[in-house]
C-alpha cells in the first residue's frame, strides 16, 4: 500500500515538473510583433488660430450735425448699394443752398452788366475779371451747400449687412457720430499667424508661387464648406511672438461667416519620401524618444530617434531609422535593452492599414 502511494506521489511530481517545464518553455518562446518603418510621401495638416474679417467692413458716421429725422433700415438687414439708410433734418442745409443759389444769380447778373460796360470801354478789364471771379466764388458756394445738403441723406456705399444701431430717430447728432457699421460678407478675409520656421519652409519651397489652398475649421468644430486661398503675407514679424501674419480669402456665398468670428485655418504640409512608424513603437526617456531595433541575432537594441512631425497614430522620423530596420511594435514595456527575443514579423502596409491614419 505504501509502495502504491509512493508511486502515485512520484508520478504526480513528475507530471507537475513536466507541466512547469513546458510552461516555462512556452513563456520563453513568446513572440513579439515587429515590423519595418515605411518610406513614402505623405502630408500633415497644421492648424492655426484665426480671426475672420469681412471683405469690407466700415463705420457709417454722420457727416453733418443735426436731428436724425428718419431711419429707413433695421439692425441685421441686408442693404444694397445706394439704398437710403439715414436722413438728417435738412431744413437748415436746404436754406443755405437756396441762399447760395440766390447769391450766384446776383453775381451772374452783375457779370452780365459789367461785360456790357467793358465792351463799351466804360469799365476796365480788371472790373470784368473781378465780376467773373465773384461769380465763380458764388458758384463754389452753391456746390458746397449742395454737398452739405447731400450729407444729410446717408446711403449704403456697397451691398452688405448692417450691424446694430447706435442712435435712434430724433437723436441730436454731432458731426462724425457713429450710426452703425456695414459689412460686405460676400468674401471673408481670414488672418492667421505662422511661426518663423514654418514661414521660411513655405517661402523657399518650389511651390511658393502657386496659390496655397487652405480650409477653415469653424468654432463649432465643423469644417467650412468653401476652400480658401492664401493671398497675402504681411511685411514684418511680430517681435514679441516671432510670428508673421498670413491672410486667406474665402468665398462666403451662403453668408455663414460674419465679421469678428474666430476659427482655425487648416493647412496641409507635404512631406516627400519620409520614414513613418506607428507611435506605439516608441517610448520616451528624459524628453528623448526611442525605439527598439531588432538586429540580425534577434537582440533588441535601444535607439534614439528624432521625430520630424506627427500624424494621427504615426510619427514621421527625420533621424535615426531607415526602412530596412526592424523595430519592435509590441512589448515595449516588457523587453529590456540588449535582450534576445522571439519575433513575429508583419509587413508595415498591414500594420498601417489597421491604424486610423491619414497618410496619402
Amino acid at each position: 500500500m505504501k509502495k502504491n502511494i509512493l508511486f502515485v506521489s512520484l508520478l504526480t511530481v513528475l507530471l507537475y515538473t513536466s507541466c512547469e517545464s513546458k510552461k516555462q518553455h512556452k513563456e520563453k518562446e513568446v513572440k513579439f510583433l515587429v515590423t519595418n518603418p515605411i518610406k513614402k510621401d505623405t502630408s500633415i495638416t497644421k492648424d492655426y488660430v484665426s480671426q475672420i474679417h469681412s471683405f469690407k467692413h466700415i463705420e457709417l458716421r454722420a457727416l453733418e450735425r443735426g436731428y436724425l429725422k428718419n431711419i429707413s433700415v433695421d439692425e441685421g438687414q441686408n442693404v444694397t448699394k445706394g439704398q437710403a439708410m439715414f436722413q438728417i433734418m435738412p431744413n437748415i442745409y436746404q436754406a443755405d443752398l437756396d441762399k447760395a443759389k440766390a447769391e450766384s444769380k446776383v453775381a451772374e447778373i452783375e457779370l452780365q452788366n459789367t461785360k456790357l460796360l467793358a465792351d463799351g470801354n466804360v469799365v476796365s478789364q480788371n472790373e470784368l475779371a473781378m465780376s467773373k471771379a465773384k461769380l465763380a466764388k458764388a458758384n463754389a458756394e452753391v456746390s458746397l451747400a449742395q454737398t452739405h445738403l447731400g450729407f444729410t441723406r446717408i446711403t449704403a456705399p456697397f451691398d452688405g449687412i448692417m450691424d446694430h444701431l447706435h442712435v435712434r430717430e430724433g437723436s441730436l447728432l454731432d458731426e462724425g457720430e457713429l450710426l452703425t457699421t456695414l459689412s460686405d460678407n460676400s468674401k471673408m478675409r481670414v488672418y492667421f499667424n505662422v511661426p518663423e520656421a514654418e514661414y521660411l519652409d513655405y517661402i523657399i519651397s518650389k511651390n511658393k508661387d502657386k496659390k496655397k489652398e487652405v480650409s477653415l475649421l469653424m468654432a463649432n468644430n465643423k469644417e467650412f464648406n468653401q476652400k480658401g486661398i492664401v493671398e497675402v503675407i504681411e511685411g514684418e514679424f511680430n517681435s514679441n511672438t516671432g510670428n508673421i501674419a498670413f491672410r486667406a480669402m474665402f468665398p462666403n456665398p451662403d453668408g455663414i461667416l460674419r465679421h469678428g468670428e474666430t476659427g482655425s485655418i487648416l493647412m496641409k504640409v507635404p512631406f516627400k519620401d519620409v520614414i513613418i512608424i506607428p507611435q506605439k513603437a516608441t517610448f520616451e526617456i528624459l524628453d528623448k524618444r526611442y525605439v527598439f531595433v531588432i538586429d540580425k541575432n534577434n537582440v533588441a537594441k535601444q535607439r534614439e530617434i528624432t521625430v520630424g512631425a506627427e500624424l494621427p497614430h504615426l510619427f514621421i522620423v527625420s533621424k535615426g531609422l531607415s526602412e530596412k530596420d526592424i523595430v519592435l511594435l509590441e512589448g515595449i514595456r516588457v523587453v529590456k535593452n540588449n535582450e534576445k527575443i522571439h519575433t513575429k514579423y508583419e509587413a508595415p502596409e498591414k500594420i498601417l492599414s489597421e491604424l486610423d491614419m491619414y497618410a496619402e
